[in-house]
């Protein structure tokens, strides 16, 4: 049975992680699947937005202890480099909106895939743990990267090193996140916004999300030149086009993705 279930539905790929009887801790298949979904989702131009979700209780629990220290293993060298890093680098490079419903507990190396997601929305009763101390190991999958960008030097320094269970209420009012629900409507929710943003001008979308990419690594005047460069793409497009002549117009805009 496939560890991800993949559905392709109004222009939105559904991927769920499914191993809900592990909490969705990831093996090598599962990780090498991802990878392999996340590149279908980038390359199919009838999709304008992923969703990642969890099957279960769980959104993720990171990563299967159990594969890590089988001597038979891939080991956490590879663990890191041929799962958790192409994983993140694929989320952060697909200019399409990618949202994490976070249905439950995200642990390790499953919390910082969510957070390396544009936009996270949680259900009331998910958690956030940076859990890799508590065995002896750095945060991996970007997580020394994306978590003091999201709430600040100090205070990743010491979820990373205490280990602490935060809630997804936590997680939104320290900026972790962008949003919490009832967890009875995390499903609906999220396939709201799904909708919304497959409806908006993805180019856009999609040249915005390289502009913040680049802000993490750029300087001020660096970072001003990129957005001369994408803002002139974006004001090349059909989209750009259509939105401008639709609001002269006072009519609902029908964007493209181009």
């Amino acid at each position: 049975m496939s560890l991800i279930h993949y559905r392709k539905e109004n222009s939105i790929a559904w991927i769920t992680l499914h191993r809900p009887e592990k909490f969705n801790a990831f093996v090598r298949e599962m990780a090498l699947e991802l990878q392999l979904r996340l590149d279908e989702a980038a390359q199919d131009d009838q999709i304008r937005c992923v969703v990642l979700t969890g099957a279960g209780k769980a959104f993720c629990a990171g990563q299967d202890l159990a594969e890590a220290i089988d001597p038979e293993g891939p080991q956490l060298t590879r663990i890191v480099e041929e799962h958790y890093n192409p994983i993140i680098i694929k989320i952060r490079q697909m200019e399409k909106p990618i949202i994490a419903a976070v249905n439950g507990v995200s642990a390790g190396a499953g919390a910082n895939i969510a957070l390396a997601c544009d936009i996270v929305v949680a259900a009331s009763s998910a958690s956030f743990i940076q859990a890799f101390s508590k065995i002896g190991l750095i945060p991996d999958s970007g997580g020394t990267f994306v978590l003091p960008r999201l709430v600040g030097f100090a205070r990743a320094t010491a979820l990373m090193m205490l280990g602490e269970k935060i809630s997804a209420s936590e997680a939104f009012h320290m900026g972790m996140i962008y949003k919490v629900v009832e967890d009875s409507e995390l499903s609906q929710h999220v396939e709201d916004l799904a909708k919304k943003l497959a409806a908006y001008p993805t180019y856009a979308l999609g040249l915005t999300k390289r502009a913040l990419n680049n802000s993490m690594v750029q300087n001020l005047e660096e970072q001003l030149n990129t957005e001369g460069i994408l803002q002139t793409l974006a004001g090349n497009s059909h989209d750009y086009k259509e939105g401008v002549h639709a609001f002269l117009e006072k009519r609902i805009p029908e964007f493209k993705g181009f």
